[in-house]
């Protein structure tokens, strides 16, 4: 038997009307779209916090290397012995800047459930570690070159050590802590200008007071110039003031000695690089299977 079709007019209906009547017609039914389950909810929270946290330690460390950089500027009073390329405290700011870009983009990516920013932080957390593993790599496969830097480092730490308060508060810290005082000996002070006895100034033919085995006078107080006129004493006279002994060979047995601890450190790294990469991956599938 033939249908007979009925037109009626159109302003009867409404797009909802439409589509109902289309369904029933058509014979076809149609799923409801999935919803999140309370494990997904768990873990899309649980995605924002994990990023959160790192983008609070990101800024941090953006802050502590912006001070720095303010600190020695010349308009804050400072004096910036050398270029901003070669400050250590740049650092700092390229550091915080990636770590808090990304988890940004990692916090509103499961806050927002955008599937474009979730894909921008496993990626970028992906070539991340990729770069991490590629580093571990070619320091074992490098480790004579990697020496030899090292050195070059220490070495120009020595020659610009009044330039830089950070510089300068990193030897101390090494020659103090290792007990040790210059590269190869306290003799290589010998080649920074204002400790060569050829200088003109009071430090003259002296060494810093970190390398002083008593930097402190009267057992309390820090005597800066412990090691004034050290460089013009022979050997012995000098080993009773200053640690004679370099730093390089100091420093690559401490080196040595925490392999372990830096192994670690750096599994923990990938760890917990890995954690926040899985979190945002089951974010984005939950995400694609709702909006799909």
């Amino acid at each position: 038997q033939a249908s007979r079709l009925v037109e009626l007019p159109y302003s009867s209906f409404d797009d909802e009307d439409d589509d109902d009547t289309a369904e029933q017609d058509s014979g076809v039914w149609y799923p409801d779209p999935p919803k999140l389950s309370p494990f997904s909810h768990c873990v899309r929270y649980l995605a924002f916090l994990w990023n959160l946290l790192f983008l609070l330690l990101g800024l941090l460390t953006l802050a502590v290397g912006v001070w720095g950089l303010l600190a020695k500027s010349p308009l804050a009073g400072g004096e910036r012995g050398v270029p901003l390329s070669s400050d250590p405290m740049l650092l700092f700011v390229l550091a915080g800047l990636g770590a808090s870009s990304v988890s940004l983009a990692g916090c509103l990516g499961a806050f927002r459930a955008s599937p474009c920013l979730l894909r921008f932080f496993l990626g970028a957390v992906l070539a991340f570690g990729g770069l991490e593993v590629l580093g571990g790599l070619l320091l074992l496969l490098a480790r004579r070159r990697l020496r030899d830097a090292l050195r070059d480092l220490l070495l120009l730490c020595l020659l610009r050590y009044q330039e830089d308060p950070d510089l300068q508060f990193l030897v101390d810290e090494v020659q103090r802590s290792l007990q040790c005082c210059g590269l190869e000996s306290y003799r290589d002070w010998e080649s920074n200008l204002y400790f060569n006895c050829s200088a003109p100034g009071v430090q003259a033919c002296g060494v810093p007071a970190s390398c002083c085995q008593d930097p402190l006078e009267n057992g309390s107080v820090p005597n800066a110039q412990c090691g004034f006129g050290v460089l013009g004493l022979g050997a012995a006279a000098a080993g009773a003031v200053v640690h004679t002994g370099g730093c390089g060979a100091a420093l690559g047995a401490w080196l040595r000695g925490q392999a372990g601890a830096i192994a670690t450190g750096a599994t923990a790294l990938v760890l917990v690089e890995a954690v926040g990469a899985l979190l945002a991956l089951k974010v984005l599938r939950d995400v694609s299977a709702v909006r799909v």
